[in-house]
């Protein structure tokens, strides 16, 4: 009798259904999967999302009062709404600062040439968001990914995409910090990081 291991491997070694994008969107249309479903398609898997704790909620919710400041009318920021990368994933992540575009995107979901910065906010999910993640925005060529680590209150920034890495990195507690495709969109970092 194989062992547990043994089983994993054999498992992980038989070819796989990557799901497609449409074939996603289908499941939600006959209910397979509902607005209330914590799913995001990453390479053609459908991933469960951890719950979104109230630590998590309102970093994401501070984010987005830091950004309607600075941004204005300029961009669209979207929190927790899909992009498409490719036919084969559609992750949410926490903030996304799109190009304007009249329809608020209500006729299609943004695209990686609308994004001009994602922001994951990571708690339980660090690991999987720096290093499942950021990777996949890389290799899709998103410009610019900011992770925000609640746990050490510091700020991860990912840029210059290429060969499916980001070639500029840098980490952040103090200071300011726009991205670079809204420059004048700049966070104070001790508006990010308030002292209890």
């Amino acid at each position: 009798m194989p062992t547990p291991v043994a089983e994993r491997e054999l498992l992980n070694s038989q070819p796989r259904h990557r799901w497609t994008v449409a074939e996603y969107h289908r499941m939600g249309e006959v209910g397979l999967l509902n607005e209330d479903s914590r799913v995001e398609l990453i390479d053609g898997e459908i991933i469960e999302m951890a719950p979104i704790g109230s630590s998590h909620g309102g970093n994401v919710n501070r984010l987005i009062r830091l950004f309607s400041k600075v941004v204005g009318d300029k961009a669209i920021i979207a929190a927790q709404n899909p992009v498409v990368l490719s036919g084969y994933a559609e992750p949410q992540p926490d903030l996304a600062i799109l190009r304007w575009r009249g329809d608020d995107y209500e006729q299609s979901s943004p695209h990686p040439e609308d994004v001009l910065l994602l922001v994951e906010v990571s708690d339980s999910t660090l690991r999987y968001d720096r290093d499942v993640k950021v990777p996949l925005y890389a290799s899709h060529g998103i410009p610019e990914v900011w992770l925000l680590d609640i746990q050490q209150k510091q700020l991860e920034i990912y840029r210059d995409p290429a060969n499916g890495q980001y070639r500029q990195r840098d980490c952040r507690r103090t200071g300011q910090i726009a991205p670079i495709l809204c420059p004048d969109a700049v966070i104070d970092l001790t508006e990010l990081f308030p002292n209890p």
